[in-house]
C-alpha cells in the first residue's frame, strides 16, 4: 500500500515537468527524458555494499524519476547529479554531497539531509507532504546543512533549518505574477513554522515569504531581504537584523526582544504592523 501512495506522489510531483536548470537560478523549458543514467536496483546495491568511512560516488550522473525512498546514502558524492522527480522519501542524505544539484519536483518527504552540502543547488516545487492535511512532521530537516546560494520554489513548511548556513539562498518568487512566464508558479514560497535558530541568512533573498511563527531566534540575518515577506508572529530573539530590509514585511505580533542591530534595518518605517510588534 505504502509504494502505491509514493507512486502517486510522485506522479502528481512530475506533473508538467520542465527541462534541466542545473544549478541556474531559471528552469529551462521541454520535457525530460525519463530514462536514468543508473538504476535505482543499482544504486541501492552500491550503497549496501559500501564500506564504513567510503562515500559512494554517484556525482555528475542523469539520475531521474528514480525511487530512492528509505535509503541511506552514507555520504555520498552526489554534487552535480540531477534528481528531477526522484523520490527521496524518508531518505537519510545526511552529510551527503548535493551541491550543485538539481532536486526540482522531487519527493522530499521526512527527508533527513541535516548536515549535507546544497551549495548551489535548485529545489524547485518539491513534493513535500504525503497528503492534502499538509502535516509539517513530513517536513524535510536540513539542520546545519550548507545552502548557500541555494534557489527555492517551494513549500517547506515544518522545515527544520537549525544552523544552517543560507549565505546568499534566493527564496524569491520564480514569476512575480504567477502564469506570466512558461511555468504557473506560486506567488510566494511557504516556510510556516520552520526554525531558523543559530542560522546564517547573510544576504538571503527572502523577499515574498510567507513566514509566520518562524523562528529566527540567534540568527545571522545581516543584509537579508525581507521585502513584502510576511513574519507575523515570528521570533527574532536575539539574531542580528544590520542591514536587512523590512520594506513592506507585515511584522503583526512579531517579537523583536533583544534583537541586534535593529537602528541598522532598511525599511523599518516602511513594514505593515510595526506597532503591533513586540519590542
Amino acid at each position: 500500500m505504502r509504494r502505491r501512495l509514493r507512486q502517486t506522489v510522485v506522479i502528481v510531483a512530475l506533473f508538467g515537468a520542465a527541462g534541466f536548470a542545473g544549478a541556474s537560478a531559471e528552469p529551462a523549458t521541454g520535457p525530460v527524458p525519463m530514462h536514468a543514467e543508473v538504476s535505482a536496483y543499482t544504486i541501492t546495491a552500491l550503497l549496501h555494499k559500501a564500506k564504513p568511512g567510503e562515500r559512494p560516488n554517484l556525482s555528475g550522473k542523469f539520475l531521474v524519476y528514480l525511487d530512492l525512498a528509505d535509503l541511506d546514502f552514507k555520504g555520498a558524492n552526489l554534487a552535480r547529479s540531477d534528481f528531477y522527480g526522484t523520490d527521496f522519501t524518508d531518505a537519510n542524505l545526511s552529510g551527503v554531497d548535493l551541491s550543485h544539484t538539481r532536486l526540482d519536483r522531487s519527493v522530499l518527504i521526512r527527508s533527513n539531509l541535516s548536515g549535507a552540502n546544497l551549495t548551489g543547488a535548485t529545489i524547485l516545487r518539491p513534493t513535500i507532504y504525503s497528503d492534502l492535511s499538509s502535516k509539517t512532521s513530513d517536513a524535510p530537516r536540513f539542520s546545519g546543512a550548507n545552502l548557500s546560494k541555494v534557489r527555492v520554489q517551494a513549500e517547506l513548511s515544518g522545515s527544520d533549518f537549525r544552523g544552517a548556513d543560507l549565505t546568499e539562498a534566493n527564496f524569491a518568487p520564480l514569476e512575480w505574477r504567477s502564469g506570466e512566464g512558461t511555468l504557473a508558479t506560486a506567488y510566494r514560497n511557504i516556510l510556516k513554522y520552520c526554525d531558523f535558530s543559530g542560522a546564517r541568512l547573510h544576504a538571503a533573498n527572502m523577499q515574498r515569504s510567507v513566514l509566520w511563527f518562524a523562528k529566527f531566534t540567534g540568527a545571522d540575518l545581516t543584509g537579508a531581504d525581507f521585502t513584502d515577506a510576511d513574519l507575523s508572529r515570528a521570533d527574532f530573539a536575539g539574531a542580528d537584523v544590520s542591514g536587512a530590509n523590512f520594506s513592506q514585511a507585515n511584522l503583526d505580533g512579531a517579537s523583536l526582544i533583544g534583537v541586534k542591530g535593529l537602528h541598522e534595518a532598511i525599511g523599518l518605517d516602511q513594514s505593515i504592523n510595526l506597532d503591533r510588534a513586540t519590542r
